[in-house]
């Protein structure tokens, strides 16, 4: 597994991405899932990838090596859009050839990859697309793709991330993110890949590759624990079956009306609870303490 996240911002865009295809107890893989398609002053495109690894090595070959309809690649489509084409059409080609050959081993045509960058004097775009090769462009209402183990790191994402968010608050933003899905997920892993793109630099100026020894990740990872802890142990305590004059922090009041979905108890189970223990005669009692 792995988790990959985008955000595409008024200022420009962020990628970032783990390095971890499978977790056993003693089979640990470890492949990059970003790849930056580069040549400055004229376009630069980031691809990232999720699912089946030999599926998305295999569409990367393709798109690096071979020209789509038309005669298009990379690195002459005139648009995002098109270039966002161009990854569909590959995600085709691979399944047409090697969809029922996976199908005949329980294996199912599993890839899904995130596609950012500009091209010219176009704006700044971001794709995601899917293993049929259509694909979805973000817009101003969702402003960030994930891909991959995605529900641990969403929440602050949906908390924190608009078009406005300047990029080193959201870089900061995405790398807790991973953090979070980090700390919960152990088919996701460290080393990480974070590219943060300027808008019309048309070059990649700002990367690093975060691993273990990483100040500002090891920082990110120790102080958002504590800082959770705290704002935690700030929120009040509930208080139950509050009276009238009790007006904050009410979780249940005595005049609410909250009951349980109960199931009855059957009517001989409920006899035989209720009926009294038999009694005993004297010389019962009398032979039962005898030793």
């Amino acid at each position: 597994m792995t988790y990959c996240v985008a955000m595409s911002l008024d200022a420009g865009l962020i990628f970032l991405s783990d390095s971890r295809t499978n977790a056993g107890v003693d089979s640990v893989g470890t492949f990059r899932k970003m790849t930056v398609f580069e040549n400055p002053g004229d376009r630069m495109l980031v691809l990232m990838s999720a699912g089946n690894l030999a599926i998305s090595q295999s569409i990367r070959q393709l798109i690096s090596e071979h020209a789509g309809a038309g005669g298009k690649t990379l690195w002459n489509a005139t648009s995002m859009y098109e270039a966002a084409q161009i990854i569909g059409e590959a995600v085709r080609t691979i399944h047409e050839r090697d969809a029922a050959a996976l199908g005949n081993f329980g294996i199912d045509f599993n890839v899904s990859m995130l596609l950012g960058g500009q091209i010219g004097g176009e704006r700044c775009r971001l794709f995601q697309i899917y293993s049929a090769g259509n694909f979805i462009e973000a817009q101003s209402e969702t402003p960030f793709f994930q891909i991959g183990e995605a529900k641990y790191g969403k929440p602050i994402l949906d908390r924190v991330i608009t078009p406005a968010t300047p990029l080193d608050e959201a870089a900061k933003c995405a790398l807790i993110s991973m953090d979070s899905t980090l700390r919960s997920n152990i088919s996701v892993g460290l080393p990480l890949d974070l590219l943060v793109y300027e808008a019309d630099s048309l070059a990649v100026t700002r990367f690093v590759t975060i691993d273990e020894s990483n100040q500002y990740f090891s920082m990110i990872r120790r102080t958002w624990g504590q800082q959770l802890k705290q704002v935690f142990e700030g929120i009040a305590d509930p208080i139950w079956d509050a009276g009238a004059h009790v007006k904050d922090n009410v979780l249940s009041a005595h005049d609410g009306f909250s009951k349980p979905m109960r199931v009855h108890v059957p009517a001989k189970q409920a006899r035989q609870d209720m009926a009294p223990a038999p009694l005993q005669t004297l010389a019962q009692a009398g032979r039962d303490s005898q030793p």
